[in-house]
């Protein structure tokens, strides 16, 4: 059997019949800048796949936190370095990345110390002060009032009455001892009573003198009565009179025997 060598794209076929002429494909048909371009994107493309592939892997076998593993492939696909350097932020306080070994440990939660309560003062009661007493001694005046009396005077007439000495209160003084504790009066107790002005009595005096009423028939006073007669006389009253009297009216009691115009004139 004749061996005939391994045939290689590209080569010539043996034999003596000549290979048809191979029509170029897509790739050969591009212009050589666009054939660069495409070149370089599978280059591209296939890196970036094979980054993100093996990333996903090692974090399978790690248990990396998914904001790691997002870190890290936005690392490797060539992403904005700012992303990859953003802080990873635990309870609220920003923590330093520093690479897939630092984001598995867990954060520190931060804790609030609270104060220790301080214990009260303890309550001391004062001491009872003892009251302050103290005492002094005061004093007043009160009036006494003046008392009045009544006299009969025959020179005044029936029922008139005059005051003969007008009344004046008097004074008494007063002392007192008074107890005060804390500065409070609490006690009064008199201990001396005198009169340091004596009252004056008032002295009213009433008159007891008949009024004698005049007859108007005489000049002189001749009394009102049923009869009067002249004194010394026989005439049995019941009043009398001394004269001699003018009769200046009507002689109604008789007393001008002699009709003179005058009587008890004998």
């Amino acid at each position: 059997m004749t061996h005939q060598p391994p045939y290689h794209p590209g080569q010539p076929l043996p034999g003596p019949i000549a290979p048809a002429a191979a029509r170029p494909g897509w790739f050969g048909r591009l212009p050589a800048g666009q054939r660069v371009g495409v070149v370089l994107g599978g280059v591209l493309l296939s890196s970036v796949l094979l980054c993100c592939s093996g990333v996903a892997v090692l974090g399978a076998f790690v248990d990396e936190p998914p904001a790691a593993r997002k870190a890290t492939a936005g690392a490797g696909s060539g992403d904005a370095p700012a992303a990859a350097a953003e802080p990873v932020v635990s309870d609220g306080a920003p923590q330093a990345s520093d690479g897939p070994s630092a984001a598995s440990e867990p954060s520190p939660v931060p804790t609030t110390a609270s104060p220790s309560p301080t214990p009260a003062a303890p309550t001391v009661s004062p001491t009872s002060a003892a009251p302050a007493m103290e005492t002094r001694t005061e004093t007043k005046t009160q009036a006494i009032r003046h008392g009045e009396r009544t006299v009969k005077d025959s020179s005044l007439a029936e029922g008139k009455r005059v005051v003969r000495t007008r009344g004046v209160d008097g004074v008494r003084t007063l002392t007192y001892e008074v107890t005060l504790t804390d500065g409070v009066p609490t006690a009064r107790t008199l201990v001396r009573s005198i009169v340091t002005k004596q009252p004056v009595t008032q002295v009213v005096a009433v008159g007891t003198k008949q009024q004698r009423r005049c007859d108007p028939n005489y000049s002189g006073c001749v009394p009102i009565a049923s009869d009067v007669d002249c004194a010394g006389g026989g005439g049995n009253g019941p009043a009398y009179v001394t004269g001699p009297v003018k009769v200046i009216g009507v002689d109604i009691y008789d007393l001008d025997r002699d009709n003179d115009g005058y009587g008890c004139d004998d």
